[in-house]
């Protein structure tokens, strides 16, 4: 196993130290025999007399008797001298290393050193924007998915569904993880550290999954080769759209005349806006065809997906109108049934503890006395709406079942199917604001959207606590808009999505895909 003090260095490291230690003690060895060689070579004081008549052996003779006279030979000091230089420079690199040792060790005697820890604020901070950008990828990636099926089939983009369906999963955990953690849970500082590493790594599993099939999604499109088909679709959208959008004001000119003001208000203003983004698909679309037909396939690429989105989100916004009319259509019809169910559930309750109710099982006994006074005057509120004149069907139903289920025993099987109702319309209703919002929407709101529909969804659903996140997440997406700035040019798309933001044109459009392509392809003005 790897230990801790050399975790994280190259793989060279250990063949370099060694390099080190031989430089030095040769260098070492090098010093010692340059101080040692002029003992070596240095002769006698003593004149000596060439004698080149001499054998050989006279000469051995006279180098013996010089050995004798000093006593020692000088060569026969050099391998100690060497040695103990060897010696001394080998104890010096032990010693340096120790000292390193110590001060990296996590041993009593030495401090472990660790890499600065960010503070839970910037852990926190990194998690929200983890969450908002794989919110957007998804989308993005979900709405021009939808285009390239209608061009080319569900079987050819059978791959890249599952792709979108695994990121949206991996997303749903990150949220799921986000909520508990506002929550309070867990509640141990570092549980709550590791908490928000998780959030981000879920994101960036997100973002992973769908970048890995960005590139062969481009490849099924083929807007840079040849963006004409797919133009054709985005016209064909266009057109359907637009009778559509005349038809969605035309409705809610009717819901108007039929309902209380507050009824139709979660699509207050939708069939402008839809126009709105019908106007500005008109002019990329426009642009694309152009820039198409002058050979510049890559910029006709940017106007159309910046079309395609716009086209996306009218359609959201239509949809939401048609969607709250049959809502309110629907709870319209159920009040009187809801009305008389939830006189039988009072009823029962004041037969007394005998009977308490199954929804309210937790409470105390004395808990149903309290609240069949309020649940008394709610019910007649209602009733007298009814009578008065236009009235809110959807929030007549929602005081109903928000007065009676703590009471409800399951006598009357009308309140729960009441309450799945009014927590859809809820939940719809904030779906489609965030989704055309999502430019300014922060994280807080799509969190408790996000839980809303897990709640919906789960079984059994729980409809009460669904339809109370699911409205708080629309009035937090609404505080978001309010405070956004919005560029002096093409500020609705900005605000939608459709456009990144960044440059006077409103930038680039997203595409199919995660953080690292979902801006490929530029829009240029």
């Amino acid at each position: 196993m790897t230990r801790s003090s050399i975790r994280g260095r190259p793989r060279g490291t250990t063949s370099h130290r060694s390099v080190r230690v031989a430089h030095a003690v040769l260098g070492g060895t090098a010093g010692v025999v340059w101080l040692v060689l002029p003992a070596v070579t240095r002769d006698s004081d003593v004149p000596v007399a060439v004698e080149p008549d001499r054998p050989a052996a006279s000469a051995v003779a006279r180098d013996a008797r010089n050995g004798e006279d000093d006593g020692t030979s000088a060569a026969d000091l050099v391998l100690p001298l060497v040695t103990a230089g060897a010696v001394a420079v080998l104890a010096g690199y032990g010693r340096l290393r120790r000292i390193r040792r110590a001060r990296t060790r996590t041993t009593p005697g030495g401090a472990a050193v660790e890499p600065p820890v960010p503070p839970l604020a910037d852990l926190d901070g990194s998690a929200r924007a983890a969450l908002v950008e794989a919110d957007d990828c998804v989308r993005t990636s979900r709405e021009e998915l939808g285009f390239a099926e209608a061009r080319s089939g569900a079987a050819a983009v059978a791959d890249f569904a599952r792709a979108v369906r695994e990121a949206e999963a991996e997303l749903s955990a990150a949220f799921r993880m986000r909520q508990r953690y506002d929550d309070g849970l867990p509640g141990e500082a570092a549980a709550r550290r590791h908490a928000l590493a998780g959030i981000v790594g879920r994101c960036r599993e997100a973002g992973r999954r769908l970048d890995a099939e960005a590139g062969a999604f481009d490849r099924l499109r083929g807007l840079a080769a040849d963006p004409g088909a797919a133009l054709e679709v985005a016209e064909a959208r266009f057109r359907e759209l637009t009778g559509r959008t005349g038809a969605a004001q035309a409705l809610l000119a009717d819901l108007g005349g039929r309902y209380a003001p507050s009824a139709t208000a979660p699509v207050a203003g939708y069939a402008e806006r839809a126009t709105d983004r019908l106007v500005f698909a008109t002019a990329r679309l426009n642009r694309a065809r152009q820039t198409a037909d002058a050979g510049d396939r890559a910029r006709a690429a940017g106007h159309l997906r910046a079309a395609e989105g716009a086209v996306a989100q009218a359609a959201v916004l239509v949809a939401a109108v048609g969607r709250l009319a049959a809502a309110l259509a629907t709870a319209a019809a159920l009040v009187p049934a809801a009305l008389t169910g939830a006189e039988a559930e009072l009823a029962g309750a004041r037969e007394g503890p005998a009977r308490a109710p199954a929804a309210a099982a937790e409470v105390s006994a004395d808990e149903p006395r309290t609240r069949i006074p309020h649940a008394d005057a709610a019910l007649a509120a209602v009733r007298e709406e009814l009578t008065g004149g236009p009235y809110d069907p959807l929030g007549a139903l929602r005081r109903i079942v928000r007065a009676v289920t703590p009471l409800a025993a399951g006598r009357a099987g009308v309140l729960p199917v009441a309450a799945l109702l009014v927590a859809r319309a809820a939940a719809g209703a904030a779906a489609g604001f965030v989704a055309t919002h999502r430019g300014a929407v922060r994280a807080e709101a799509r969190t408790r959207l996000a839980e809303a529909e897990r709640l919906l969804a789960a079984d059994p659903p729980h409809p009460l606590a669904a339809d109370a996140l699911a409205r708080r997440a629309r009035e937090l997406a609404e505080q978001d808009v309010r405070r956004h700035r919005r560029p002096a040019a093409e500020a609705d798309a900005v605000l939608g999505g459709i456009l990144l933001g960044g440059a006077p044109d409103g930038g680039p459009p997203p595409s199919f895909g995660g953080p690292r392509t979902r801006a490929r392809r530029a829009a240029p003005p």
